[in-house]
This record gives structure tokens, C-alpha cells and sequence, in this order.
């Protein structure tokens, strides 16, 4: 992730860092106004004084019998001369106003209006995509409560058939089981139907099937759209059914009317829509919905129409909110076994469908989520990119401005030269890069740390996704010891490397700034917790592939190497430790990156031997090794929480120095060592912790000990060791997000041209958002909205026919293209045994 704003103001709940920058841009629109406030206020002031000058003339010529009885005397040429000055005097403060008001008040009135727009702009965009990210978490979260919950009443009911009648004999011979007096009752007759009571008279089934068939024939029926619930069938309006029920039936008065109407509905022929409760009143704005037991007894067909979630103009396919209440369609199909589909069903066969639709439910929210986190970041880097633009242009503005102010006063007062020089001076202290780099430097709140919501099976599977799963989980799914998407994206990559024109573009493939919506597409391709063939690569460029290598590593749920061992690596390189030697420093970093999981360790030694090789081959020089290190710290080593103090170490940068210039004496070392541990019969390695959470079921531990004794075996998940993989919820509440509206989305794309000092940057097409685009189109912006030329990988394109193998230009990697040497970096990886 590049740095500037993109790479800056990121937070574990997005909205904390955003609101953090967000804070500061409002702040300098409030700057905007001081200035403008000053430059208006100085034009008014020079017209009101300009006009107060002119008045002097006048009023000194309202006196009668002075100056103008004498035509000659050089007293009154002296007056004349001081009036004439004076009027000139006025005329130059009121061209200063004039000046000031077309050069800098009008331009930059107009400008301060256009950048607080496209602050606001940027400002409700995002914040109507964290609160749609936020209720889709939520909903996730609900989901999978109802999952585990489905999950553990399968197990206990399991648990109870299993311990039930366990010895037929012992409970035949129970005094219980004998002589049980049973009472025999008499079937009743299927055919028979009670009369029913509407009002005060009593009715059969003809007559009722009659008085019902003839209600649907004459009353109005139609939709009722209810708010949140949805759009209801069938339904007809209190006071329609009133009005029939006077007219048809007899009810002398509305209260009769609504008795026999509250009779009807107590029978199971109609029911209340929209309103708690299941009273019948004559109103218009209480509707009735006629249940399907009255299309059945007349014989009138139902219109059906599966009850959909209403929504608001703003939702749209791809921003809608999963939610984990149940529509009413399905609580009235559970309760009426007239819509029951599975009437056969024994409670056990219940409860496993149940599980296994609150499970698909579970895992479709969370591919939501994924998807809708994506599109967020997405977003959030394209708005950061453009709201620094914006503010750089802001500090320009205002030097210009103060250039401008200057200007319309020294070009009529030359005797203002002082005054105006020292303002020339204070401009030319300004400076925007400078005035930028002192905002990320104080305000900024974390790198770019993506935070994935997983599926997270209740039997402890992985084999449902790739990104954001735990390491070592991951490698057990593969049976491997390095993960097969960081194998094989390392391979990829090693043999494409001689595809390349020259070893400055080898080199730059890691440090090139790859589009996130780019990365996100092959993320979202090979995010699928199973091995992918090299086809899917094939369609994107290098740096795409490089990039969502480091995208996985950055979202992993703990670091490449522990955070636990975080403050280890600290006081490794800290000042008290600076005198100890380069060997002695080797030796702890070996023993220290020991603690970690035989995983970690392996897909560390992997990456490294890669980069190493890389460095080796393409000549590297030291300026590279050090911008590829800095990209690669925050991948392999973060710390536990970000603070303004860690933003600033740089350990992690240090580590990866370290491995890149010793990789041989660390890693074989610790080779070394893991052998011995594995051929030792009873030795033991010591694990790191886990940063999954396997306490999922801690509640459950006394019961499962208690009935462990009557348990038969049961089949072990195909995933024994791997754990689950939650995330600790965000921190923060509604204190650290900023008020805004929402807004059209959409992404920004234009090219940048000569402008002049107020004019707004780029274009209007180049923000983010521009009406009447946005939300409507879809998530994956990779495809709709391709990347901005200036995020465009600098690669040469490949030939029609496919990767092919150009002789010319193969420096040094050429070296790996003859008989005797290897094709790449060769990954050597090993079946789990332990």
C-alpha cells in the first residue's frame, strides 16, 4: 500500500481512522473561510474607507463664503491640491476593494465551495458503505450464533438417543413398563365439522363456505407493502370488510359489524398484517390477510407471491444486508402444517436440516461480508488518494490567494511597498508538501491492515476459503508444511521472472503500486480454500499476482512471525543492545524465531529463500533491498496493537534485513533443530501460541466428560488440529465515527492536466463520487471501473501465443535457463507428519 493518505489513516473498525482524517479536512475547510473571511472583510473596509474619503470633498465644499470667493490666492491652489489628492486617495481604496473582491473573494468563494463539497462528498460516501459494512457484520455475527446453536441441540440430541434405552432388557423388567392403564377413546368422524358462530348466529360449513366465497367475490382484494416486513397477498382493508358485513349480513350497527368481523378472525379466516395483536376494527388503515384455509374451502385459487424484504430506493443488489430474523413466511410456514414441506419429519432429521440451512445461511453472509470489506477498502483507498490531492491543492490555493492579496494591493498604492513585501514574504513561507507531511506525521492512525470476517465451521473445517485463516490451520487443510497458495504463487512467480524485460522490471514487481481493486479480483478467484491451477494466474499481470501475495500475509490473522514475539524482536535491535555482536544478534534471532510454529517457520525460510534468490540473481543493489524491505515489514512482523509509537519503529524493517543478509545461518539452524526434535523418540518441540481461538466450546467441557463413557466413537473431523479462526469484534463505539450522510458512490477516473491555482483539482470526473453512478453498479469494481492509468502495471504485454520464452535480455536470470541449472527457485515442501 502506497504512503500518503492511502497508507495512513487506517483503523481496526475503518471508521476511526477515517474520521481522525476527516476531522483534520473539515478543519481546513474552516481555514478556507478564515482566509476568505479576511480578504472579504479588507475589500469592505477599503470601499467603506475609499467612500469616506470621497465624502470629504463634498462636505468641505458645502461651506459657503471660503476658498471660492478667491480665484488666485495660493492658499486655495494648496486646498484644491490637498481636496484632489484626497478624491484619488478614495478612488485608489476603492479600486483596492474592487481588486480584491475579482482576484482573490469571488475565485476562491467559488473554489472553498467546490473542495467542501468534494470533502462531504467523499465523507458520506464512505461512511454509507462502513454502515452498510457494519450491519452486514452484524448480521454475520447473528448467523453463526444461530449456526453453533443449531449445531450443539444436533449434538445433544445425538447424545440423548445415544444414552436412551440403552438395555432393552433392564427396562422391560422396570414395575414402570407393566400394567400401564390405557383409555381408549373413540376416533371421531373425519367428516364431521363443528358449526361456527359469527355474531349472534350460527352457521354450518355450507353456509360459511358460501358467506366466505361470496366476501371474496365482492370485497377488494389487493398487496399491502409493510415496512421491513415486506409485501403481503390477499389482503383487504377493515373498513371494506365492515362495510360487507353491513351491507350482506345484517349488522345493524359498525360495533355489531365488527364483532362478526373479530368472529371471523378468531376462526382462522383472516388475520391482522402490519400491527401486533389480532383484533379487527372498522379502519382503513388496518389490513386483513385471508389465510389459505379459505381458498381451500371455496375453491378459489390463492394468489402467492414469495414475501420479499422490502427495501429502500437506495438498496441495490450488491450493497443489500443480510438479515438473520426470519421472515413471517416462515414462521406461518412452521406453525401451519398446511405449509409444511416436510410433514414426515422426525425432530432428529429436523434439527439436522435446520443445521445445515443455518450453515449455508452463515456461510453465504459471511462471502457477503468478504465481498462488501473488499469493495470498502477498494473505496477507501480511491477516496484517500483524491482527499490528498484536495488538501495539497488546498494549501496551493491558499498561497496562491495570498499572492493575489498582495497584488491587488500593490498595483495601486505604491506607497503600501512595505506592507505588501512583507505579505510577498509570508507566502513564500508557505509550503504544501511540507504542511502535508506534517499532517500524516501527527494524525495518522495505522497502515493499511485489512480485517476478514471468516466462515468459521462449527467441526473446525478450513477447506471453505484461503484468505484469512490462520496459518498452520491452513497448511494442516494441505497437508503440507507451507501453504499451497504461497508455494504456488512463489513458483508462479519464479518461473515468469525470465518472461521479463530486464531485472530492474524483475525487481519492480514487488514494489510496483498494484490497484486494489486488481488484487481483490484474483483474491476473490482463488479464495476458495482448495488448490488453483496456474490458468487463474496466467490472467493477470506479475505485479498482480505479487501483490495479492502480500495481501494474503496482511491478512492473516496474526503476523508471519508471532506478535507474541514482538517485543522480543524490540529489544533485540534496541539501543541497549546495539554493543552485542552481529553473530550474537544472528544467534537470538535463530532462537527466537524458534518459539514459533513449525508453519510459520517453514513459510518464512520459503518467502525469504525466494527474496534472497531474487536479490542474488537480478544484482540488487542497496537501495532496493531497502525499499523491498520496508514493503515487506509490515507482512511478516506487525505488533499486537498499532500506537502512534509503534507507527514510527521500524524493527520490523530491521528483522527482514537481518534474514535477507543471514538467511543460511538462521534457517539452518533452525533446520537443524527441527530434525533433531522429530528423530528424538520422545521429545517434544514446544508449539507457539495459537492465535486462533479453541476455547469455542469451553461451556461444554463438563458435559462432554460427563457422558464421554457412554459416547460411541465418532468420525474425527477430516481438520483434527486446526482450530477456529475468530476475530476479536472491533473496538470503539459511535463517539469515534463522524456524522455524515449518504451519498452515490462511484469510482473516480479522468487524467490530470495544467490547471490554475483555484482551479479544482483534476477534474469533477476524477472524485470518487458523481451523481447518478455508484451504489448502482456492482462490487466488483475491477471489472466495471478499470484502474486509473497511474496504477496501470509498466510491464511489457506477453505475446498472443502465451508466456513465451524470449532469448533477448536475460541478464542474469538467464543463468537459470541452462542444462544443468534449475528452472526457478525450487520450493521444497514436505507432507505434515507431526
Amino acid at each position: 500500500m502506497a504512503s500518503g493518505f492511502a497508507g495512513s489513516f487506517w483503523s481496526s473498525d475503518y471508521a476511526g481512522g477515517l474520521g481522525v482524517l476527516f476531522g483534520k479536512l473539515q478543519q481546513g475547510v474552516q481555514e478556507n473561510q478564515q482566509v476568505l473571511t479576511i480578504a472579504r472583510m479588507r475589500a469592505d473596509t477599503e470601499e467603506l474607507y475609499g467612500n469616506s474619503l470621497g465624502g470629504i470633498g463634498p462636505a468641505a465644499e458645502r461651506i459657503t463664503g471660503g476658498f471660492a470667493r478667491d480665484e488666485g490666492a495660493s492658499v486655495r491652489k494648496a486646498y484644491e491640491g490637498v481636496r484632489t489628492e484626497m478624491e484619488s486617495a478614495a478612488q485608489n481604496h476603492r479600486k483596492i476593494a474592487s481588486n480584491i473582491r475579482e482576484l482573490v473573494v469571488n475565485p476562491f468563494s467559488r473554489w472553498c465551495e467546490a473542495h467542501a463539497a468534494r470533502v462531504q462528498n467523499s465523507q458520506d460516501d464512505l461512511q454509507n458503505r462502513i454502515k452498510i459494512h457494519d450491519r452486514q457484520a452484524e448480521a454475520v455475527r447473528k448467523f453463526r450464533s444461530q449456526y453453533y446453536n443449531k449445531c450443539r441441540l444436533v449434538e445433544d440430541l445425538e447424545e440423548e438417543d445415544k444414552l436412551a434405552f440403552q438395555d432393552p432388557q433392564s427396562e422391560a423388567a422396570s414395575p414402570k413398563a407393566k400394567n400401564i392403564p390405557t383409555i381408549k377413546m373413540s376416533e371421531p368422524d373425519d367428516n364431521q365439522e363443528d358449526p361456527i358462530d359469527l355474531g349472534d348466529e350460527t352457521y354450518q360449513p355450507e353456509q360459511v363456505k358460501k358467506i366466505l366465497t361470496h366476501m371474496l367475490g365482492t370485497i377488494k382484494i389487493g398487496e399491502v407493502k409493510v415496512p421491513i416486513l415486506g409485501v403481503y397477498q390477499n389482503c383487504s382493508s377493515g373498513s371494506d370488510i365492515t362495510e360487507y358485513i353491513q351491507k350482506h349480513m345484517g349488522a345493524s350497527s359498525v360495533s355489531y359489524a365488527e364483532r362478526i368481523g373479530q368472529d371471523i378472525v378468531d376462526n382462522g379466516f383472516l388475520r391482522l398484517v402490519g400491527n401486533v395483536g389480532n383484533a379487527f376494527a372498522n379502519s382503513s388503515r388496518m389490513n386483513y390477510q385471508w389465510k389459505t384455509k379459505v381458498f381451500q374451502m371455496t375453491g378459489i385459487p390463492e394468489r402467492k407471491k414469495p414475501l420479499e424484504r422490502a427495501s429502500s430506493a437506495m438498496s441495490q443488489d450488491s450493497f443489500t444486508v443480510d438479515s438473520p430474523v426470519g421472515t413471517v413466511q416462515e414462521y406461518l410456514q412452521g406453525w401451519n402444517p398446511l405449509n409444511n414441506p416436510y410433514p414426515n419429519e422426525t425432530p432428529t432429521e429436523k434439527l439436522r436440516r435446520e443445521a445445515r440451512e443455518s450453515d449455508e445461511r452463515y456461510k453465504a453472509s459471511v462471502k457477503k461480508l468478504d465481498s462488501l470489506r473488499c469493495n470498502l477498502e477498494e473505496a477507501m483507498v480511491d477516496h484517500l488518494k483524491f482527499m490528498e490531492r484536495c488538501e495539497l491543492d488546498r494549501l496551493k490555493a491558499i498561497k496562491a490567494v495570498i499572492l493575489d492579496f498582495s497584488g491587488a494591493v500593490s498595483n495601486v498604492i505604491p506607497s503600501l511597498q512595505s506592507t505588501v513585501d512583507k505579505m510577498m514574504l509570508f507566502q513564500e513561507t508557505v509550503q504544501p508538501l511540507g504542511d502535508l507531511r506534517y499532517m500524516l506525521e501527527n494524525y495518522r492512525t495505522g497502515p493499511f491492515i485489512p480485517r476478514v470476517t471468516t466462515y468459521e465451521n462449527y467441526y473446525n473445517s478450513v477447506d471453505e476459503q484461503t484468505f484469512g485463516v490462520d496459518l498452520e490451520a491452513r497448511a494442516r487443510s494441505d497437508r503440507k508444511r507451507v501453504p499451497i497458495i504461497i508455494t504456488t504463487i512463489l513458483t508462479f512467480l519464479d518461473n515468469h521472472y525470465p518472461d521479463l524485460e530486464g531485472d530492474e522490471v524483475r525487481r519492480g514487481i514487488w514494489l510496483v503500486d498494484v490497484s486494489l481493486a486488481q488484487t481483490h479480483a484474483l483474491r476473490n478467484a482463488i479464495n476458495t480454500g482448495k488448490t488453483f491451477p496456474h490458468e487463474i494466474l496466467e490472467k493477470f499481470e506479475i505485479p498482480v499476482v505479487a501483490s495479492v501475495l502480500k495481501l494474503y500475509l496482511l491478512e492473516l490473522p496474526d503476523s508471519l512471525v508471532s506478535s507474541h514475539v514482538y517485543e522480543i524482536v524490540k529489544t533485540i535491535y534496541s539501543t541497549t543492545a546495539t554493543d552485542a555482536s552481529e553473530e550474537t544478534r544472528v544467534s537470538v534471532i535463530q532462537s527466537t524465531l524458534g518459539q514459533l510454529r513449525l508453519a510459520n517457520i517453514a513459510t518464512l525460510d520459503a518467502i525469504t529463500t525466494h527474496f534472497t534468490r531474487l536479490i542474488e540473481l537480478t544484482s540488487a543493489d542497496e537501495a532496493y533491498i531497502t525499499a523491498l524491505a520496508q514493503t515487506l515489514a509490515p507482512c511478516i512482523l506487525r505488533p499486537r496493537q498499532e500506537s502512534s509509537l509503534t507507527m514510527n519503529e521500524r524493527y520490523s524493517f530491521r528483522l527482514i534485513r537481518d534474514l535477507f543478509a543471514h538467511k543460511d545461518a538462521i534457517f539452518g539452524e533452525l533446520k537443524r533443530a527441527s530434525t533433531l526434535t522429530h528423530s528424538s523418540s520422545g521429545a517434544q518441540r514446544p508449539r507457539a501460541i495459537s492465535t486462533d481461538e479453541s476455547n469455542r466450546r469451553a461451556n461444554y467441557e463438563e458435559r462432554n466428560r460427563a457422558i464421554a463413557a457412554q459416547r460411541s466413537p465418532r468420525a474425527t473431523s477430516p481438520n483434527p488440529g486446526s482450530r477456529n479462526h475468530r476475530r476479536d469484534r472491533s473496538s470503539g463505539g459511535p463517539e469515534t465515527r463522524f456524522p455524515v450522510n449518504t451519498t452515490s458512490p462511484t469510482e473516480r477516473r479522468g487524467t490530470a492536466g495544467s490547471r490554475n491555482s483555484l482551479e479544482v483539482p483534476g477534474s469533477a470526473d476524477q472524485s470518487p463520487v458523481v451523481d447518478g453512478k455508484g451504489t448502482n453498479g456492482s462490487i466488483d469494481a475491477a471489472q466495471e471501473h478499470p484502474a486509473p492509468s497511474s496504477t496501470r502495471v509498466p510491464l511489457p504485454r506477453k505475446p498472443a501465443g502465451g508466456l513465451g520464452r524470449n532469448p533477448v535480455n536475460r541478464d542474469s536470470v538467464g543463468s537459470l535457463r541452462g542444462e544443468d541449472a534449475p528452472r526457478g527457485v525450487q520450493l521444497e515442501d514436505k507432507p505434515m507428519d507431526d
